[in-house]
């Protein structure tokens, strides 16, 4: 279907979808089509007043609650109050191109935020999830180079934009290395990746790269950006398949599987970012493990 559209979604009742940033933007639209076809929608927010305030707007079952991927206290927070199966983990929370910031980690603010914060929960709910996970990654991707040995930028002079591509690379290596875990394992859980394009949300307002915001015939609008995302959450798809609009340089248009770029499938690269992120979370081995599974 070369115009694939939220219309076009199964019904989702009786399943239960996780969306995190979802006060706002991409986020929003994607929690409010979830609640829309009828699944019970979990807005997993940083602040709630405005999660509230967000999920006010929606139709259908919407929870709200509290949760700031930056900060790894908040995440093992959100997951032990987690009970049930959860049939979608969206990946979506995510900051641009920021100054330098240490978390209470010591984690670089962004790579907290777009990388090291959606892996541990990912990995902390893995047990519950029925259907698949989705990360939202973007383009720039391409422009970045993994660096398993310094993930968070304590031995480098940091460099905001740089930040930020290698966290969204970071994250295709993320779905790569946990989609041969999963199916190592035999497991039919999914895991995915999308990214909207360019499309114009607040994410770069504060960025010299907001440039391009002012000039919206060459971009998606915020509809159209979520919904690579709303296809890579309801598609029959195969696992680590890369979601992007299908116009010239992924840049606009509707839904498509593509590829990632080279750097996203290469396997030992994969496996060492995967490592050096469960070092950096405190996320332990099963016991036995042979590392073919993710453990909590």
């Amino acid at each position: 279907m070369n115009k694939w559209t939220a219309a076009a979604m199964p019904e989702l009742t009786g399943r239960t979808a996780v969306v995190t940033g979802a006060t706002r933007g991409i986020g929003l639209i994607v929690a409010r089509e979830f609640a829309k076809a009828g699944a019970r929608t979990i807005l997993a927010v940083r602040d709630t007043a405005h999660g509230v305030r967000a999920a006010s707007q929606l139709s259908g079952i919407t929870e709200v609650e509290r949760l700031d991927v930056s900060d790894l206290a908040s995440v093992r927070d959100f997951a032990a109050r987690w009970d049930g199966p959860l049939d979608i983990l969206v990946n979506n929370a995510g900051i641009m191109d920021v100054p330098l910031q240490r978390t209470a980690d010591g984690f670089d603010v962004q790579t907290a935020t777009n990388a090291l914060g959606p892996f541990l929960l990912t990995n902390l709910l893995l047990d519950h999830i029925t259907d698949r996970i989705v990360w939202v990654t973007s383009q720039l991707h391409r422009m970045a180079h993994a660096h398993p040995e310094d993930l968070a930028w304590h031995d480098r002079p940091y460099k905001p934009m740089d930040a930020y591509t290698e966290s969204k690379l970071d994250i295709v290596l993320f779905s790569y290395e946990l989609q041969r875990r999963l199916t190592a394992a035999g497991s039919p859980v999914r895991s995915i990746l999308a990214h909207p394009g360019i499309a114009t949300t607040s994410l770069a307002a504060h960025s010299s790269s907001n440039f391009i915001n002012h000039l919206p015939f060459l971009l998606n609008d915020a509809e159209h950006g979520a919904l690579p995302t709303l296809y890579a959450a309801t598609q029959d798809l195969p696992g680590n398949a890369y979601v992007g609009p299908r116009g010239l340089g992924s840049i606009k248009g509707y839904p498509k599987v593509r590829k990632p770029g080279r750097a996203g499938l290469d396997p030992a690269a994969a496996s060492q970012v995967w490592a050096a992120a469960r070092e950096l979370t405190a996320v332990p081995a099963l016991q036995g493990e042979t590392d073919t599974m993710p453990g909590r």
